[in-house]
């Protein structure tokens, strides 16, 4: 316990020492970094300020000719000998293509009595035509035979301009010799103010009175700078400076005066009331006015604030760094004392981790091979699944195939019959000696036997299965072979075909046995359904539009009841009676429009039947491709 007080008591002592140095350096550092980057910023609003003033001297002295060229014009000049025999419509055509040649807002002409004979703004509802402007200062300044300068609103447009007039003269050397005519041109200076809002401050230009009359923020123009007294505003209303403006004080608080034209203000109002600024004055004495400019002083508190945390950093590394080398003197004997240790410590956790790392190997080794055989599993199933499928559709294609049966074995019986009875006459006239009458019974046998071979080749052609060879086709080619096997069909049945096909070719890129198998089911199906129709009918057309080929197949039938619209398409759906259909035609047809990027669509129409879409998208046809025919 002896010693334990005196080691508290140093203790805190070193605390209490640290914090008082850390206070003092975050206080020295943060007071020359603010008096550093206000002096930076002084310096740039001075530069700031200088190049903005003589931008807005340049800008309004450009004009300063003006007035005095065009009152030494012949035309100006002869109009005023008797503005009562003249026409001002020329002279007022003049003036406006003055006003739009030199950028300015208005150029108008005062009679010796200060009215207005003439003017640019003519045309427009607010014209100073005939208005009296002898109670402004540019007027009786130029009359008096000076030139005349003026700032303030228009008495017409309110619109806040510079004026500059000159005199008129007729004859100015005669002793007694008076001007006859102010001429006047008006400037705006939105353009000026328009430029300042680019600037990362904010300007003012003040009058003698301390009015605002041009600012970066419109918000503060036409304000007091500092509050009017009752006899000021009385005076200024009286030269109709402002016309009715209020004039309002604009808040502004002087926080610190450096002197050199330089203060730390701020305000009271919008819309500069969310800061504090640094001012800076310049006079203009040429126009009796005092440009300002207000620099925003966050970049000196942030540039304080930084200089603060780095300062009160480097102090802490400082700290840091001398606490870790008392520290480090310390914690040496600590250290040898758990060397030891903790290389056990570590000895055992490597071996109990090389253990969980081999037992991790060997939970992946065998995960890795159950992913191989399930991989190796999902390819078989896959192959057996396309098998499957092929054989399905083969399948479907054999059913039609049985249904189209009793059509061929009609289509084969008639050539069959005819070819025995053309050999029977055949015969006899052999017998008979008359050859002539026999060749041609046996040419009409040959022709029957090819006739034949053409139903036989279709048969084979359908029968065939898939290659899944993908090539341009044009689905008329498609559509005609579809109904080629339908014919007798057609003819036994008293069906009415309805075509209604483009001439020129629609081509698609397909697979032409898939494509001609989807037409065959859904013909097969039409045929199917009109079978108990009074006079069946089948309606198809095609049309190509939107980069899509549509083919649709309708018939006059029942339809499908709306209960059944949704499973249409299912595998094993019909509403056939048992044994007369296994449910797969629609199906697997609908499956090969997927695989052929289209799509199958079913539907009622309105007049009665069904309606079966096939939609694929348009392909264009080869350059050097013509569609090839089928073979019979």
């Amino acid at each position: 316990m002896k010693y334990l007080r005196p080691t508290r008591h140093k203790r805190r002592l070193a605390i209490a020492l640290l914090l008082a140095g850390l206070v003092l350096c975050i206080w020295q550092s943060a007071r020359l970094a603010h008096e550093q980057a206000l002096n930076n910023l002084r310096d740039d609003a001075r530069n700031e300020l200088r190049l903005s003033a003589a931008n807005l001297r340049g800008y309004l002295l450009r004009y300063d000719y003006l007035p005095q060229m065009l009152a030494s014009r012949e035309t100006v000049k002869r109009f005023l000998t008797a503005p009562e025999k003249h026409d001002a419509m020329p002279l007022n055509l003049q003036l406006d293509r003055f006003r739009f040649t030199a950028g300015v807002s208005d150029v108008y002409l005062l009679d010796h009595d200060g009215t207005t004979v003439a003017a640019s703004n003519w045309h427009r509802d607010d014209t100073f035509i005939g208005e009296s402007y002898a109670f402004r200062p540019y007027y009786k300044q130029a009359i008096a035979g000076g030139e005349g300068r003026f700032y303030g609103l228009g008495t017409q447009s309110l619109a806040r301009g510079y004026y500059f007039s000159a005199p008129v003269w007729l004859d100015h050397t005669a002793p007694d010799a008076r001007p006859e005519g102010v001429v006047v041109v008006k400037v705006l200076l939105g353009d000026v103010e328009q430029g300042w809002s680019a600037q990362n401050a904010e300007f003012l230009v003040t009058d003698r009175d301390n009015i605002v009359f041009m600012a970066s923020r419109p918000g503060l123009r036409l304000n007091a700078l500092q509050p009017l007294s009752d006899d000021k505003r009385q005076a200024l209303k009286a030269t109709r400076r402002y016309a009715d403006e209020p004039l309002d004080p604009s808040g502004i608080r002087i926080e610190q005066n450096d002197g050199d034209n330089s203060r730390i203000v701020s305000f009271d109002r919008a819309p500069l009331d969310d800061g504090r600024y640094l001012s800076l004055r310049r006079p203009l004495p040429e126009f009796g006015w005092t440009m300002h400019i207000l620099k925003p002083l966050k970049p000196v508190i942030q540039a304080q604030w930084l200089a603060a945390l780095l300062a009160g950093g480097l102090y802490g590394v400082v700290a840091l760094a001398g606490g870790i080398a008392w520290q480090r003197l310390r914690l040496r004997r600590e250290r040898e004392a758990f060397a030891e240790r903790e290389r056990r410590t570590l000895a055992r956790v490597r071996d109990e981790l090389e253990d969980s790392v081999e037992r991790r190997t060997q939970d992946l080794v065998a995960s890795n091979r159950q992913l191989s055989a399930e991989i190796d599993e999902r390819r078989r199933a896959e192959a057996n699944l396309r098998q499957t499928q092929d054989e399905l559709i083969q399948a479907a294609k054999l059913a039609v195939l049985g249904q189209l049966a009793a059509g061929i074995n009609h289509e084969l019986n008639q050539p069959l019959a005819a070819i025995r009875a053309y050999g029977e006459n055949a015969r006899r006239f052999i017998d008979l000696a008359r050859l002539e009458q026999a060749d041609a019974n046996l040419e009409q046998i040959i022709e029957l036997t090819h006739r034949m071979t053409e139903i036989s080749a279709q048969l084979r052609q359908f029968s065939r299965k898939s290659s899944e060879h993908h090539e341009h086709l044009t689905v008329q080619s498609c559509l005609a072979y579809a109904l080629r096997l339908f014919q007798s069909r057609l003819n036994d049945g008293h069906t009415r075909l309805e075509q209604h096909l483009p001439e020129t070719p629609v081509w698609v890129y397909g697979d032409l046995v898939r494509l001609e198998q989807v037409i065959v089911n859904l013909i097969s199906n039409a045929l199917q359904a009109v079978q108990e129709t009074p006079a069946p009918a089948l309606n198809i057309s095609l049309t190509a539009r939107d980069g899509y080929a549509r083919l649709c197949i309708a018939d006059n039938g029942r339809g499908i009841d709306d209960a059944h619209m949704a499973q249409v398409f299912e595998p094993f759906f019909t509403t056939r009676a048992p044994g007369a259909g296994l449910g797969l035609g629609l199906s697997i047809s609908a499956r090969i429009m997927e695989d052929l990027d289209g799509r199958l669509d079913a539907a009622n129409r309105p007049e009665g039947g069904a309606c079966f879409t096939l939609t694929l998208p348009l392909s264009t046809a080869p350059d050097a491709l013509t569609e090839t025919p089928r073979h019979a």
